[in-house]
């Protein structure tokens, strides 16, 4: 949905800009620069014109700190991803240290979420819904009842959900 969102953004702000004749030419040469590695070879070169190191994508792992605790969390029951309380979620990076609450606060970049199902995917009960990344077992443990309970699973499939909705009162050249 992200990658949706962020294609259909792109391609109208190129085509509003003038770079491309039309929105369809514009997904395209974004679609080719992320499948090519022209769009991961320019963050590479911003990431290091900011004072990164140069070779971020080659060796992340030398670069990038990890969690020492990183726990799967199992789906209670099988069924379709059909509601994530995203906001739940977000609220959960920070209890974990990877946000603040008060300014000034220190970020831990060690910890998080990743591999969240995403809406309308099919799980076996037992499936990972999510990982959790923290910095010890009990924040793990503390997050772990949130994150489940930020997801809504059911038998069935959730309606058609679009990433992107065109306004149709809006005229096409707004911005």
């Amino acid at each position: 949905r992200l990658l949706e969102v962020t294609l259909a953004l792109g391609a109208r702000l190129l085509a509003l800009g003038g770079v491309v004749a039309d929105e369809a030419t514009a997904r395209g040469r974004l679609e080719r620069a992320l499948a090519g590695g022209a769009a991961a070879e320019r963050f590479a070169r911003m990431v290091a014109g900011l004072g990164g190191p140069a070779d971020l994508l080659e060796r992340p792992d030398r670069h990038l700190a990890t969690a020492p605790v990183v726990v799967d969390l199992p789906a209670p029951v099988g069924g379709y991803v059909t509601h994530i309380d995203t906001r739940a979620l977000g609220l959960v990076v920070v209890a974990l240290g990877g946000g603040r609450t008060r300014p000034g606060a220190p970020i831990d970049p060690r910890v998080g979420l990743d591999q969240i199902r995403p809406l309308g995917t099919r799980v076996v009960a037992g499936e990972p819904l999510a990982r959790v990344h923290a910095a010890d077992q009990a924040a793990a443990e503390r997050a772990r009842a949130s994150v489940l309970a930020a997801f809504g699973l059911a038998g069935a499939p959730p309606p058609g959900d679009p990433a992107v909705i065109e306004r149709m009162d809006a005229p096409s050249d707004a911005v």
